[in-house]
């Protein structure tokens, strides 16, 4: 298993994605996990190599007795970035994650390029509180204080349904070394960055959940969003955890702010260029572009910058998706040659056929069975293409 020594503790992590990618650190709540990540993972590997953790304390990392402080769980980060040979890195963090973020960003600027603060604060309420949860999980252990902390967590809606990342939450949190919690609080306990917030220099992102009673925007939210030098926030319908009670809505914002700014694309049809060949094809595109002319090359600008570069570019749905979506138009439309284009260039990348059969049944139902008839027809004709062609 990946683990990295520090001060003679074992730090848990996991390393994703494309080496020549940027790097981004998640980093997780109080009584969770590296596994809390799961939901953003997908949306976030095709743009980032993803870098979880387990914070000291917590899942598979050591959980030394003692009290812990912002720095020490800082310099956590610090130290597993340095074994990987990570020099900079994008860094998001919820909740204790956020704190440790906030340390970073003052300790070691030149190491973050994007801070993402979601639902923490720089300083975590009255000590007594913290004095009374460290006192009731030594004594009685996680079990004294799951149910306190699944309300705060999630929303009473959330909880009702039954949810499974609910579940899930609270099995890891049941799970979680009582020494590596009470540790943490006594971070929490102490920490408070409120008047230090002016000197963070990283592009910062704030997520607040509007249902949130740990760190509402009112004395937490706000603080940060007004103290931190151009500071963006986004306010989410969630509770504490709103990574995973509002998921798309998360990977959505973090998305949006992540791949946005100066030093991304000026002209949308430079990159529409380059999306268009990945989705359809070198050929196709190379096809296209001998065939462009006086009378047509608007019309191939057109599509390329706006089509291209402006939709098929946007974060919030992933490539397979906008196959999908794009096959489904086009076969309620009735426009069958752009179908077997999309058909053709879909399996050749991200689709399967049990993805096209998928869509040509939801087809059959929403556009009629005259309509699916000819479109697995024609999949039939483009998978058959596909096998003779690699074989």
């Amino acid at each position: 298993m990946p683990f990295v020594k520090v001060d003679n503790t074992r730090l848990f992590y996991r390393l994703e994605g494309d080496e020549a990618r940027p790097v981004l650190i998640l980093s997780h709540s109080i009584g969770a996990d590296h596994s809390m990540w799961a939901p953003q993972a997908a949306d976030l590997l095709p743009h980032f190599q993803l870098l979880r953790y387990d914070i000291r304390g917590h899942g598979a990392s050591d959980a030394p007795r003692g009290e812990y402080s912002m720095e020490l769980l800082g310099r956590d980060v610090l130290a597993l970035a340095d074994a990987l040979g990570i020099s900079k890195f994008a860094f998001c963090g919820l909740s204790l994650g956020g704190a440790i973020g906030e340390w970073i960003a003052l300790n070691a600027p030149e190491r973050v390029s994007h801070l993402i603060l979601a639902d923490t604060s720089a300083q975590f309420g009255p000590r007594t509180n913290w004095e009374t949860r460290i006192q009731a999980v030594s004594s009685g252990g996680m079990a004294a204080i799951v149910d306190m902390a699944m309300q705060r967590f999630f929303s009473p809606e959330t909880l009702a349904q039954k949810n499974a990342y609910a579940a899930s939450a609270r099995r890891v949190l049941l799970g979680t070394d009582p020494v590596g919690y009470v540790g943490c609080c006594a971070a929490l306990r102490d920490t408070d960055h409120t008047q230090l917030l002016h000197k963070i220099k990283a592009r910062t992102l704030v997520i607040v959940g509007d249902k949130d009673v740990s760190t509402p925007w009112d004395g937490h939210g706000e603080v940060l969003a007004n103290r931190i030098p151009g500071a963006q926030s986004v306010a989410l319908p969630a509770a504490h955890l709103s990574n995973l009670e509002r998921p798309r809505s998360f990977s959505a914002a973090l998305l949006g702010f992540l791949l946005s700014g100066p030093d991304k694309y000026t002209d949308p049809w430079e990159q529409g260029y380059e999306v268009r060949c990945a989705v359809l094809g070198d050929a196709h595109v190379d096809r296209a572009t001998a065939a462009t002319n006086d009378f047509n090359r608007d019309f191939q600008t057109l599509i390329t910058r706006y089509a291209w570069g402006s939709i098929w570019t946007r974060p919030g749905l992933d490539r397979r998706t906008r196959r999908l979506l794009t096959l489904a138009m086009m076969l309620a439309l009735g426009r069958w040659e752009e179908f077997g284009m999309h058909v053709r260039a879909g399996l050749m990348h991200e689709l399967e056929p049990c993805d096209l059969k998928e869509v040509l049944l939801q087809a059959a139902i929403y556009a009629g069975v005259p309509v699916a008839n000819t479109g697995f027809h024609i999949a039939n004709e483009e998978m058959e293409k596909a096998r003779t062609d690699q074989g």
